[in-house]
């Protein structure tokens, strides 16, 4: 039998108490145990970019972080971006102006990414967006509207 670990975890401003084994990755502690699905398990490998969350305002794949390393730190997922009162962040919203997804199933992981770009200041041209959104893979190949999603927040949050 596995030990259990208490912690806490931060996550989009709420305190979350869990007890977990130490070898829990922060993707299925935010899908299995907090029912945050938003964040998709995609290749669960760190290949695909689909659980892409921010740590302490850093882009980070869930699937290769253990949930015990976010201990202390800032998580944001999908679900906190959007502003208390349901308004979009520039970015989702930007995402559904440019039609930048299809099936939608990278779009977690997409626009937490392109947060993340654009705050990193990786968002100066088209082909720096592409640069620094490589990580996030799209199997429906959105890629030209999700590069025009980019540019236009980037110009709206600056």
């Amino acid at each position: 039998m596995a030990t259990l670990r208490s912690m806490e975890l931060e996550i989009n401003g709420r305190q979350h108490a869990l007890t977990l084994e130490p070898r829990v990755t922060l993707l299925d502690a935010l899908r299995e145990h907090l029912g945050l699905t938003g964040t998709k398990k995609g290749c669960d490998q760190g290949q695909c970019g689909a659980c892409t969350v921010h740590v302490d305002g850093e882009r980070v794949l869930a699937c290769l972080t253990l949930a015990v390393q976010a201990e202390g730190r800032k998580v944001t997922t999908i679900e906190g971006l959007a502003q208390a009162d349901g308004a979009l962040h520039p970015v989702q919203a930007a995402f559904v102006e440019e039609d930048a997804f299809q099936c939608g199933y990278c779009t977690p992981g997409q626009i937490m990414s392109a947060v993340a770009c654009i705050r990193e200041g990786h968002a100066g041209s088209d082909e720096e967006i592409r640069e620094y959104m490589a990580g996030n893979l799209c199997r429906c190949g959105a890629y030209p509207n999700i590069v025009s999603a980019v540019r236009k927040a980037a110009k709206e949050v600056a």
